[in-house]
Parts: C-alpha cells; structure tokens; sequence
C-alpha cells in the first residue's frame, strides 16, 4: 500500500512544474515533493496529519525532535511554532509527503458516534507525536490521491474519506492522544483554549495569570500543561510567533527590521535583531534578502517549468 501512495504521489508530482510544495484541489491539501535534502523551514504548525511516502523528515518543536519516515505520520493537535526538514530525498527517490489540515470538528463528531470512544487522561499529553499510518489508514490516504484525479467527486466523497481517517485514528493505538487533542471536554482543550487567546495577542504583554484564568487552572498548572503539549514555555511560544510575523512581514511587504521589530511588539530593535538570530541563524536583514532572493529563483523556475509545458 505504501508504494501505491508513493507512486500515485509521483505521478500527480510529474504533472505539476517545480519541487516543493504542491497546492491541490482539495482545499487543505497539499503534496510536498523534495528531489534533495532542504534547509530548515520554520513554520506555525496547525492540527495536520504530514504523511511519508517515501524519503524522510524531521520536525522540532521547542527542544523536542521528531523524526518521520516513510510509513510514519507528523499527528500535530495543536498550533504551535515549529522548525522542519526534509533529510533523506534524492532525484531517484524524492522524499514525497501527503500533508492535510485535520478538521477538528470532524474528529469529535465521529468520536460522539462511537459506541466506546477513547478516554482523555486527566492531564494534556503531548501535542505532536509520530504514528505508523500503514493498513487502513493508508489506504485512507491513496484513496484521498486518487480523488484528486476527478475533481467533480471531492464534494462528495472527501469528507467520507476525512471521517473515516478520524475514525481509524480515534479507535488506533493513539486514540487515547488524539481524544485529549481534540475532544471539547478535555484538560488539553482548556489550554488550547488560553493558546488561541495567546496566539490572536502575541503582540500584546500577556501574563501568565490572565491566560490561566482562561483554562481555569493554576499559573503554575498552566505552565506545566502548556509544555507538555507546545514543547515551549508561553513566553518561548509568543517569542517565537513574533519572530515569525515580523520575517513575514520583511520578506514579504518589505518592511525595514526596525518597523517589523515594533509591529510584533518589540520594544528594542536591538534586542529584536539579537533574538532573530538566534532563532534564524543570520540578522534581520541579510535573512530577509537571502529569503526574498530564493523566493524569486522559485517563481522564475515554476514559470519555465509552465512555459516548457505549454510548448
């Protein structure tokens, strides 16, 4: 089953220009292609299911890293700063990825319609864990490919396919993890609830109390449970969400580093300008250029890829 995924990846790959990251015509969906090893890429993961086909990769999230390889799967619940990369891939055999947003409220409506549905500890677990994704789950997803080649079929049969993979995770050897994820009345969903609020203020001073208060738990309670499940200490997490905005905001709008420093919530560029390097590896501005320049190599490579095409 896993060289049938593999093959279908390839094949949808060979029709699309470029390497990368393939957007399909299921929304939030996507194949990622690798034909060699790649730097660092440093994200904000949201709930997904990162599939490998073939190849591998490794993901850190705070000082936590994991690696995935073909017949294993990234399970992320939570929204959290992460760093990945793609370590094992070559022409002949590229690392190949089916990617997926998880719809959380698919998962908790098939995990009500379950005669015996898994049990959330008392206490948050982990946010991100590996999982094999072999037997039906696998299939679950050469099905999802497969899909892609009669697009008028999706509305129909992408959800079904969605719920089904819900329900082989809930009732797998991880379902008690994915319940605590996902589920409304868990402990890890209070948290989560504080983190939505974190993420949607990452500019602002936020106190621990205040965010506490939100997932109705002591400050020391909430700092221990938001680590379990982000690998990162809230200050850690909102520090990094602004790093990240703010090289999003220079590489893409061109903002100088001291407007990006006080757009995030900096109030010193120099200290700004020292964090980001600890984070990205290089200053502000010579990363800004550097990414802005490999941004441009990407388009011009995808439109000879579509010129080459249309002759």
């Amino acid at each position: 089953m896993l060289d049938q995924l593999a093959a279908a990846l390839l094949r949808y790959t060979d029709t699309h220009p470029g390497e990368g990251l393939f957007r399909t015509a299921i929304d939030r969906l996507a194949v990622l292609r690798s034909d060699h090893p790649k730097p660092p890429t440093h994200m904000i993961s949201r709930p997904a299911l990162c599939i490998v086909a073939q190849g591998a990769k490794w993901a850190t999230f705070g000082g936590n890293r994991l690696e995935y390889r073909a017949g294993q799967a990234l399970v992320v619940g939570v929204e959290t700063p992460s760093t990945g990369q793609v370590f094992e891939a070559s022409p002949g055999e590229p690392c190949l990825v089916l990617a997926f947003e998880l719809d959380l409220a698919i998962v908790r409506s098939v995990a009500e319609g379950l005669d015996a549905p898994p049990r959330a500890s008392g206490e948050p677990g982990r946010g991100v864990f590996v999982a094999d994704f072999q037997g039906p789950l696998a299939d679950c997803a050469l099905r999802l490919v497969r899909l892609l080649d009669t697009p008028k079929a999706i509305p129909t049969l992408y959800p079904v396919i969605m719920r089904e993979i819900c329900y082989w995770l809930l009732t797998g050897p991880h379902g008690g993890d994915v319940a605590r994820m996902t589920l409304a009345n868990s402990p890890s969903q209070q948290v989560m609830n504080a983190i939505s609020s974190l993420r949607a203020r990452f500019r602002e001073t936020v106190r621990i109390g205040e965010l506490a208060a939100i997932a109705q738990i002591s400050p020391s309670a909430f700092h221990r449970q938001f680590k379990a499940l982000t690998s990162l200490t809230p200050l850690q997490y909102q520090k990094q969400l602004r790093l990240l905005e703010a090289r999003r905001l220079m590489i893409s709008s061109a903002v100088n580093v001291e407007t990006a420093s006080f757009q995030v919530g900096y109030e010193s560029p120099s200290q700004f300008s020292r964090e980001y390097v600890r984070m990205f590896g290089a200053p502000p501005k010579r990363d800004a250029l550097k990414m802005q320049a490999m941004r441009r190599n990407d388009r011009a490579i995808a439109s000879a890829g579509l010129m080459a095409e249309g002759r």
